[in-house]
């Protein structure tokens, strides 16, 4: 296969990667947004629990048919995913504005990643604009202060670990999902309850279930096992700070298809201000990124071999940049 299909190849998966994970995610916002607001099931870190409970028993259906193969990952490694994970989910809606900034600072300590001017100026216009369209409320507590930073270095690491675990134990992205998705659906199921009765002071057993409201939890349920899988997928393909610049526009769809669904409150010259800065600076980004990608933002790569030939050695870096960005 020539140079040029196999560029095409990549882009044509990388779209697709993103739109799966984008369409999964807004939707799975959306009907979470129904559940809650329409039906009062508040109970958010319950519904986690489900959710993750789903996704364990599709891995085990796809082993047992023989979809995904055995696999290893150190108990250690899995007991730190899950607790940086489980935190992330507890409190991760509150700060996510800083998440781009602690993505990119762990990326280059423990990946030695250097970015560009571009990038660096296109993630900030990306920050201003979610900001400006999102953020109403600037007041501080100490309890929410607290939590805010909880969720962002956990979050942040969680996404960090996602690719660092695909590469190192060579897991794709069913396979790791195989291992951390029963670990967080038991300890989320157990903690649950308990969380959200402190944050609610309302029971999840004592709720009035309907058959449309059991319907919607099942979706939920359904639409966020494709959210698991396409997370792994995307921050396996790329980067978590990658990720996390272009999850944005899922914020921008969400707050745009809340405002055609569930009415036009809030929707101000303020907002779509903010939307038309967040875009543009996505656009930039994206530019950013592919002009470079020869150099400007290279992993050094320690896998190098120093026998091989100049030539050779300038091939394997092209390719590991293409595979990375």
């Amino acid at each position: 296969m020539s140079s040029a299909n196999k560029a095409d190849r990549k882009a044509a998966i990388d779209a697709a990667s993103w739109m799966f994970n984008v369409v999964t995610s807004v939707g799975i916002i959306l009907v979470n947004k129904a559940l809650m607001a329409t039906y009062g099931f508040s109970f958010a870190t319950t519904l986690t629990g489900l959710h993750f409970a789903t996704t364990t028993l599709l891995t085990v259906i796809l082993r047992w048919l023989g979809y995904i193969q055995a696999s290893h990952l150190p108990l250690p490694e899995l007991l730190k995913f899950v607790l940086f994970a489980n935190f992330s989910i507890v409190g991760m809606n509150i700060a996510k504005l800083s998440m781009i900034p602690v993505s990119c600072f762990l990326e280059v300590v423990l990946d030695k990643v250097r970015y560009s001017r571009d990038t660096k100026l296109s993630i900030a216009v990306v920050l201003l604009g979610v900001a400006v369209c999102t953020v109403t409320d600037v007041s501080v507590n100490a309890k929410g202060f607290i939590a805010a930073v909880v969720a962002i270095w956990s979050t942040s690491l969680q996404q960090y670990y996602v690719h660092f675990l695909q590469q190192r134990y060579s897991l794709g992205s069913f396979n790791l999902l195989g291992h951390t998705a029963p670990a967080q659906a038991v300890s989320l199921l157990l903690v649950g309850p308990f969380l959200d009765y402190w944050l609610t002071e309302k029971r999840v057993d004592a709720y009035a279930y309907s058959f449309t409201s059991v319907l919607f939890i099942i979706l939920s349920c359904t639409i966020a096992v494709g959210t698991n899988l396409s997370q792994f997928i995307c921050i396996g393909r790329f980067t978590a700070v990658s990720f996390q610049v272009l999850g944005h526009m899922k914020t921008i769809l969400v707050l745009i298809l809340g405002f055609i669904f569930f009415g036009k409150e809030g929707l101000n010259l303020q907002v779509v201000v903010g939307m038309i800065i967040a875009v543009a600076g996505m656009i930039w980004y994206g530019n950013a990124k592919a002009s470079s990608r020869p150099g400007a933002k290279e992993r050094r790569s320690l896998s190098m071999n120093g026998n091989k030939t100049q030539k050779h050695d300038v091939l394997s870096q092209s390719i590991e940049v293409d595979d990375k960005v």
